[in-house]
């Protein structure tokens, strides 16, 4: 029987669950987070009929360890992937962030006569000694010794990669795209997907920006998601200045992003109480932009904002060689900011004329803007009718909350289910006794009512290695970070053509071809697969679907 139409039948069973679950296709509400409490290490809960599988892990070798970097999830700057009684040394940390999932066939790695198969993932690294970055790619049907191949340390210039954040395959140039969030030092690069790989600087093209999440659009377009954090403010000392754009670049040859450029352009905002866009002058305190009516209004239910795309760059005038600060361009020209956006994505299913962004915000339990000023973050929709157009309407779809907040990465579960989940950090861990959650929203819910409600779908827990570095973080001599922190579901059937760009296709979790990541970033640096749990219910799938499995 196939695997499909078992897994199928079992997610309609599931939906006979009842109205509490119908918002998660059947899945059970995980009830609560995971406390965070000193010295206790938790394990991630799942909704009961999910389960997870490691397909990589922090300690893994690489099959072509190079340098310093030899590990998946660590660097060998430091002899120790644990810190020995008593010390803090411990080896760096890298982080591997947003996983982009593709079926490829006749890829090569370091071993000539490996078969690797036909299923891959790769990543970019947010994290490395000396600021240090790589690419990597994991072989799902590899085995052990040659799971994780190093795809490239270096530009084609023989530059250090910087450390990465968010990725997307973009197929009408045949290139991984990777950002770089880090303010005016931040851009874009891309990467062929061949070993080991060409990896080529277009920030002359992109610009140098706080960049995170980027997702092309049916036309070819890339919209990129900033997450730079704003001033504090004198008397709002717990909250932060909107300070961070949506952007859009508009390519002049899809086929090569490097030397045919483009148009990069920003979202404004036009305002409810004034003519024109809703922008901060540098006149403005911290202060004054943190309580703005504006950004009141942009966190209210109910309300439709117009908006325009404003063109700040231009090859054609410019050129692609010499990288600009998009931030600083996006201010002058009319920009609207917001409270660190850090990832975005298109709705199956509309013909990528709704995009939902999400907001992480304070990241501070006593923030004075609250939830009335997006002290909490929260999730917009932005929608067009066309994805090329110039012009569209903003609405907030979701105000975060003291339970709900500091929404990072996202991702369409189905057509009608997106999954948020947060990035509290540390101390607002400590604030709320909490630990990260993953939340399910159904997008044709009026969230304004307090009987609709998102369920969460996992409750992060912190693995041992989490444990002890939660407890270090601070330290002199300690580098690395502490609690874990999702990068983000991932949910792909792994299409490497334009009709499967995320967005073009209603996903269909297992079922078929369709498949979830996510990676649990810091301490152990795990990266998962989601499948059915077993032991709710037998998925069998047909001999290929099992035989992959086996070999995974």
């Amino acid at each position: 029987m196939r695997r499909d139409a078992v897994i199928g039948a079992v997610l309609a069973g599931w939906l006979s669950l009842g109205a509490t679950s119908a918002i998660g296709q059947g899945l059970t509400p995980v009830p609560k987070a995971n406390p965070k409490v000193t010295g206790v290490s938790v394990p991630n809960v799942l909704s009961v009929e999910l389960a997870d599988v490691i397909r990589a892990q922090g300690s893994m070798v690489l099959e072509n360890p190079r340098d310093w970097a030899a590990f998946y999830g660590y660097n060998n700057d430091r002899p120790n992937l644990l810190p020995a009684l008593g010390s803090t040394a411990e080896a760096t940390k890298t982080e591997p962030d947003k996983n982009t999932y593709l079926v490829l066939h006749g890829q090569r790695g370091a071993d000539p006569s490996y078969d690797y198969g036909t299923y891959f993932l790769f990543q970019g690294h947010e994290n490395g000694a000396g600021g240090k970055g790589y690419i990597t790619r994991i072989n799902l049907d590899a085995d052990v010794a040659h799971r994780v191949t190093l795809m490239a340390t270096k530009d084609d210039l023989g530059n250090p990669l910087p450390a990465f954040d968010g990725s997307t395959w973009y197929p009408w140039a045949q290139r991984l795209l990777f950002t770089r969030e880090a303010g005016a030092n931040g851009g874009v690069w891309q990467a062929t997907l061949d070993v080991p790989s060409k990896v080529e600087d277009v920030s002359g093209v992109f610009g140098r920006g706080g960049y995170e999440g980027i997702q092309a659009d049916s036309d070819g377009n890339l919209w990129i998601v900033e997450d730079v954090g704003g001033a504090r403010g004198t008397v709002n000392n717990n909250a932060l200045r909107p300070n961070s754009f949506i952007y859009r670049f508009v390519p002049y040859d899809k086929s090569d992003l490097k030397s045919g450029g483009g148009k990069l352009q920003v979202l404004g905002i036009k305002s409810k109480r004034h003519l024109g866009n809703i922008v901060f002058n540098t006149s403005d305190t911290a202060d004054t932009a943190i309580l703005s009516l504006d950004v009141r209004d942009l966190h209210t239910y109910g309300l439709a904002f117009n908006t325009e795309w404003i063109t700040i760059h231009d090859t054609a005038v410019s050129g692609t060689t010499t990288p600009f600060d998009t931030n600083a361009l996006a201010k002058a020209q009319g920009g609207t900011p917001f409270k660190r956006p850090e990832n975005g994505m298109f709705r199956p299913g509309t013909h990528f004329r709704e995009f939902f962004f999400t907001e992480t915000a304070d990241t501070n339990a006593n923030t004075q803007a609250g939830s009335e000023f997006g002290g909490f973050g929260g999730l917009f929709k932005l929608s067009q009718r066309r994805p090329s157009d110039n012009t569209g309407t903003l609405t907030l779809f979701f105000l975060g909350d003291v339970d709900h907040t500091s929404f990072d990465n996202l991702a369409f579960w189905t057509e009608d289910l997106l999954v948020a989940v947060e990035d509290r950090g540390d101390s607002l861990h400590a604030q709320h006794n909490a630990l990260d959650s993953a939340w399910m929203f159904d997008v044709r819910l009026d969230f304004s009512h307090p009987s609709n409600q998102p369920i969460r779908i996992l409750a992060q827990g912190r693995d041992p290695s989490a444990t002890i570095d939660s407890a270090l973080l601070g330290t002199t001599g300690f580098q690395n970070d502490g609690d874990n922190e999702i990068t983000g579901l991932h949910v792909s059937d792994g299409d490497p053509s334009p009709n499967g760009i995320l967005g073009a296709k209603t996903p269909r979790p297992f079922n078929g071809s369709w498949r979830v990541f996510y990676t649990q970033q810091h301490g152990d640096n795990v990266t998962y697969e989601i499948v059915p749990n077993p032991h709710v219910t037998e998925a069998v799938g047909d001999d290929d679907d099992r035989g992959r499995r086996d070999r995974n």
